[in-house]
């Protein structure tokens, strides 16, 4: 958040006031409509990763506002990644799966942040057939720590293989990391190495120097 007198706010500064308050829920849908409406005219292998709070998903017209934000927006649902951690899944999961289903019915992508720092990720992924499994980024950070995290990773990733879930690797900055996760099995990486966080205007100027598109890279739209 660009504040005009503080300057650049993070989001773990600010999100946590958000959820606190409710404001998550008008923040929430501004930043769906927003992520829609500037990568709607982007290459159809650019997906943008959109993160829903438990709020969002507790609120009746959910799906509504999701169909109003592609429709106006002229985005084709196959393009847009909705991201969940398993907080949302703990909270009222009979309706919460009702919920993702009828996303996966609009043709909505649905992904799985931070695997792996909860008590259940496991047992979800039987609950819901995610497209994707985002490895988070403390195992990535310890890979060069020992053999356990690598063991980790390696276990996680031959998972999602086994399962046909795509598997992202979370927080890549070393040449060395994308070397260790290309070797584990992980099908997309994401951090520092590729690039830091741009706003769309410069991120546009960056893929049309890159020839439009560099893989394995993913771009998220966070509040």
């Amino acid at each position: 958040w660009n504040h005009p007198t503080r300057g650049m706010v993070s989001p773990a500064d600010f999100i946590p006031i958000a959820e606190e308050t409710g404001l998550i829920v008008p923040i929430g849908e501004w930043v769906l409509r927003t992520a829609c409406h500037e990568t709607a005219s982007w290459p159809d292998q650019i997906k943008v990763a959109v993160n829903l709070s438990p709020a969002q998903l507790k609120c009746r017209n959910l799906m509504a506002i999701i169909a109003s934000a592609l429709a106006s927006s002229g985005m084709p649902a196959s393009k847009l990644q909705i991201e969940i951690t398993e907080t949302v899944l703990m909270q009222n999961t009979f309706a919460t799966l009702a919920t993702l289903h009828e996303m996966r019915k609009l043709g909505v992508q649905i992904a799985m942040d931070d695997f792996g720092t909860g008590y259940s990720s496991l047992s979800y992924l039987r609950s819901f057939p995610f497209d994707k499994i985002k490895i988070d980024r403390s195992f990535i950070n310890d890979l060069a720590d020992g053999a356990e995290p690598l063991a980790i990773v390696n276990a996680v990733a031959g998972l999602a293989t086994n399962l046909n879930i795509i598997s992202t690797a979370e927080g890549v900055e070393t040449q060395q990391q994308l070397n260790q996760l290309h070797a584990a099995g992980c099908t997309e990486m994401q951090g520092y190495l590729f690039n830091r966080p741009l706003p769309a205007g410069a991120l546009e100027r960056l893929l049309q120097e890159r020839g439009t598109l560099v893989s394995p890279e993913t771009w998220s739209a966070r509040p």
